[in-house]
C-alpha cells in the first residue's frame, strides 16, 4: 500500500488548521490504521515557536498583531520559524518500525534529511545536514527540522523549507535582542540564512519544489503518493486539536520561562577579538552570536552557533556541545577551552544587569 498525501498549496491555511493537521497524522498511523500520511502546505503569515519556547520571550507580538501575523505554539520542538506562501510547510506521521527509517532520533533526522537533500539536488542545489537539526548550505541554513515521539509507535515530524524570506519581517518581530546589540543584524541574519530562490539565482514556483519533496519521499521509501484528504476519524481529532490546543490561550502561552537576560562578553584571544552575543532563557542558551575579527568560515561558526543552542549554560556542558563539532584550527588561535571562558564572561555579563 502507498502513502496518503494531503497536499495544498494553492491557498495558505491558518496555523491552528495547519497544526492541528499534523498532529492527528501519527495519530491516525498509530490508532487509525493508516499508512504513512504526509502533509505538503503553506501557512498563512505566521510566526510558530516550538514546544518548549515562551512565546512572549520570543516574539514582538505586538509588532505581530499590527502587521497581521498570526502567532502560535506547535507539538514538536526547536525554534521560532516563520512561515508564509512562501515556505513549504512539511508534516508527516509515520511509524518508527516503517522501512527505510533509521532508528532512534538521530536516525530519524538522517533519514528525514536525507530526502529532503535529494530533492534539493534535483533542483540543482547541493545541500548537507547540519546537526542538531538544520539543512544547510555552505553554512546557511535552508531548512528547519523537528520530530516528536507522539505516540509509542509513530512520530510526527515537521520541516519548514524557505522558497523566499523576508528577513527585515523577521527582525521585526522577533525578540532576537542579542542580534539587534550591534548595527551588524541584518547581514548577521543574511550570512545564516539562504533560501531556494537565492541559491538558483532565479524565481521558482512552490509546485516545482514540492514536486521535488515528493519524488524524494517515493525514492527513499520505495512508496507511493497517493492524493487523499482526513476521513471522519481524522476530521474529529483535527477538530479536537483546533479547538483544545490552537485556539486555546493556555497553549499558546503555555511553558512561561524566566525572562531572558542578553548581553555581550569580549576576550582577547591569540587568534584574534571573541565577541559573544548572548541571550539566556532562565540557565539555557537561548540565541548565541559569535562574532570578532579572528579567521574562520560562515559554515564553522553558524556550526558552533547551533551545537551551542538549548545549551545549559554551564562550563561542562558547553565544552561537551562544542567537543561534539569541534575540529583543530576551527577558529584560528582559540581552542574550546578560550571560547567556553568567553561565553560564561557573556553569561555574568548578563546574570549582573
Amino acid at each position: 500500500m502507498g502513502w496518503r498525501l494531503f497536499k495544498d498549496i494553492k491557498n495558505t491555511v491558518s496555523t491552528s488548521v495547519g497544526l492541528s493537521i499534523d498532529d492527528a497524522l501519527p495519530l491516525s498511523v498509530s490508532e487509525h490504521g493508516s499508512p504513512p500520511v504526509l502533509h505538503l502546505y503553506k501557512f498563512s503569515p505566521s510566526a510558530i515557536v516550538g514546544k518548549y519556547q515562551d512565546i512572549e520571550a520570543a516574539l514582538r507580538l505586538e509588532r505581530c498583531r499590527k502587521r497581521g501575523i498570526e502567532y502560535n505554539r506547535r507539538s514538536t520542538g526547536g525554534g521560532t520559524v516563520i512561515m508564509g506562501p512562501k515556505a513549504v510547510a512539511l508534516g508527516l506521521g509515520i511509524s518508527i518500525d516503517e522501512p527505510g527509517m533509521n532508528k532512534g532520533i538521530q536516525g530519524i533526522f538522517q533519514s528525514m534529511s536525507s530526502v529532503l537533500i535529494r530533492a534539493l539536488k534535483d533542483l540543482g542545489i547541493e545541500a548537507g545536514f547540519r546537526p542538531k537539526n538544520d539543512i544547510e548550505i555552505e553554512g546557511k541554513k535552508l531548512a528547519g527540522l523537528s520530530a516528536s515521539l507522539e505516540t509509542e509507535k509513530a512520530i510526527l515530524f515537521h520541516a519548514s523549507i524557505l522558497v523566499d524570506f523576508d528577513i527585515a519581517l523577521m527582525m521585526d518581530i522577533m525578540n532576537q535582542a542579542p542580534l539587534k546589540m550591534y548595527d551588524k543584524g541584518y547581514s548577521c541574519f543574511s550570512q545564516r540564512i539562504t533560501t531556494i530562490k537565492e541559491q538558483l539565482g532565479v524565481e521558482i514556483d512552490i509546485e516545482t519544489v514540492v514536486e521535488c519533496i515528493e519524488n524524494s519521499f517515493e525514492r527513499q521509501f520505495n512508496t507511493s503518493l497517493e492524493i487523499d484528504k482526513p476521513d471522519t476519524w481524522e476530521e474529529k481529532a483535527i477538530n479536537d486539536f483546533i479547538d483544545k490546543r490552537y485556539n486555546n490561550h493556555d497553549w499558546i502561552f503555555s511553558h512561561k520561562h524566566p525572562r531572558s537576560k542578553m548581553c555581550q562578553g569580549e576576550l582577547k584571544t591569540p587568534g584574534g577579538l571573541l565577541e559573544i552575543y548572548l541571550s539566556l532563557a532562565g540557565s539555557t542558551i537561548e540565541n548565541i552570536i559569535i562574532t570578532g575579527d579572528f579567521f574562520s568560515t560562515t559554515r564553522d561558526i553558524n556550526l558552533l552557533e547551533s551545537a551551542l543552542k538549548w545549551t545549559a549554560a554551564k562550563e561542562e556542558k558547553i565544552e561537551e556541545h562544542l567537543r561534539e563539532v569541534w575540529r583543530e584550527d576551527m577558529i584560528h588561535g582559540v581552542d574550546t577551552h578560550t571560547l567556553t571562558e568567553a561565553i560564561l564572561q557573556a553569561k555574568e555579563n548578563a546574570l549582573s544587569i
